[in-house]
C-alpha cells in the first residue's frame, strides 16, 4: 500500500483498519480455511439453507452476474475442480487427475446457485461447491480502499497479489504509476499505466500452478470441462473502475480464450490486454484509455 494519508494516521492505524476487512473477508470466503461460510457451505447438507452476510451476498451477486454475461466462462461454482487439482485446502494431488474425474466435478453449476430473500438465503442443493478466488481479492482491494477512505485517506494505491485499486493522486500530483506484470514466458515489453480511480487486475497461467506425473497446471479451471486451462494465454489484464469487477473479467477472459475473449472484450468495451507467448492483444477501449 501506498498512501497520502493526514497527519494524525500512523502506518499501524492504517494497517489495522486494512486487517479488519481483510480478516472479514477470509472468514468469509476463503476456500482455505475450513471454518469460513464459504467451506461450511461446500460441505453443507443437501436442502440446508444458508443466510449470507453482506460482503458474501455483494461477492456471489457480482459473480453470477459476470458468469451470466459471458456465458459460464467465469463461474463460482468450481470449488470441486479446483480442490481436485490441487487448489483448495487439501494438499495437491499424488498424481495428474483424469478427465473422468475433472467431469465428475461439474455436475453443477452458476446456473445451479438458487438464492432468495433479494439474494441473503442460499440454498446448498448437494454438492454444490463454491470457489471465490476469481473475484475475492479484488472485492478485498475494494473493501480496503473503502475503508480507508472512512478514515480520511483519500489518496491510496491498494495492492493485494497483483489487484490494485487507485484513489486520489500522489503526494507529487501524479496519478499512481503501476508497471504491469510480464509472464516469464513471453515476449512481451514491460507496460506502465497511470490509475487514476480506477483498478487494474491480471490473471495469469504462471501465478498458481501443481505439478504430478510429470506434467503441470495452472489454477485457472476451464468450467465446461472442469480441466486447467490450456496454456494458450499467458495472461490477461483488465481495467475497471471496481477491483472486484476487474479480478472476475481478467479470468472470464483468459477462459474464453484468444478469438472469443478479444471478441468480448471489444463487444462490451472492456480495456483488456491480452498477453500470448507470440504477440499482445490490445482491445479497442484499452487503446483509447491509453491514448494521450
Amino acid at each position: 500500500m501506498e498512501a497520502v494519508a493526514p497527519p494524525e494516521m500512523t502506518d499501524g492505524m492504517l494497517r489495522t483498519a486494512l486487517d479488519h476487512v481483510f480478516d472479514r473477508v477470509i472468514a468469509q470466503m476463503s476456500q482455505w480455511d475450513e471454518e469460513s461460510d464459504l467451506s461450511r457451505f461446500n460441505h453443507a447438507a443437501p436442502g440446508s439453507r444458508h443466510r449470507l452476510r453482506n460482503e458474501f451476498a455483494l461477492v456471489l451477486d457480482c459473480a453470477l452476474n459476470i458468469a451470466r454475461a459471458t456465458s459460464g466462462a467465469f463461474d463460482p461454482t468450481i470449488g470441486g475442480a479446483s480442490e481436485l487439482w490441487g487448489f483448495g485446502h487439501t494438499a495437491g494431488p499424488c498424481q495428474r487427475p483424469s478427465s473422468e474425474d475433472a467431469v465428475g466435478t461439474r455436475k453443477l453449476d452458476w446456473r445451479d446457485v438458487a438464492v432468495s430473500e433479494r439474494g441473503r438465503v442460499l440454498l446448498q442443493p448437494g454438492g454444490l461447491k463454491l470457489d471465490f478466488s476469481g473475484i475475492a481479492k479484488g472485492f478485498a482491494v475494494d473493501a480496503g480502499v473503502i475503508a480507508l477512505k472512512k478514515l480520511r485517506v483519500d489518496h491510496v494505491l491498494l495492492n493485494i497479489g497483483g489487484e490494485l485499486r487507485a484513489s486520489g493522486l500522489r503526494q507529487d500530483g501524479l496519478p499512481w504509476w503501476v508497471d504491469l506484470e510480464t509472464p516469464p514466458a513471453s515476449l512481451a515489453q514491460s507496460a506502465r499505466i497511470g490509475l487514476l480511480g480506477w483498478s487494474v487486475a491480471t490473471s495469469g497461467n504462471y501465478r498458481r500452478r501443481r505439478a504430478a506425473s510429470g506434467q503441470s497446471w495452472g489454477h485457472t479451471i476451464e468450467p465446461e470441462s472442469g480441466l486447467p486451462l490450456a496454456d494458450d494465454i499467458l495472461s490477461v489484464t483488465v481495467l475497471h473502475p471496481g477491483c472486484m469487477q476487474a479480478d472476475a473479467l481478467a479470468t472470464a477472459i483468459m477462459v474464453l480464450g484468444p478469438e472469443t475473449g478479444a471478441v468480448f472484450a471489444n463487444a462490451n468495451a472492456i480495456p483488456a490486454r491480452m498477453v500470448t507467448k507470440s504477440e499482445v492483444w490490445e482491445s479497442k477501449t484499452w487503446t483509447r484509455w491509453l491514448s494521450p
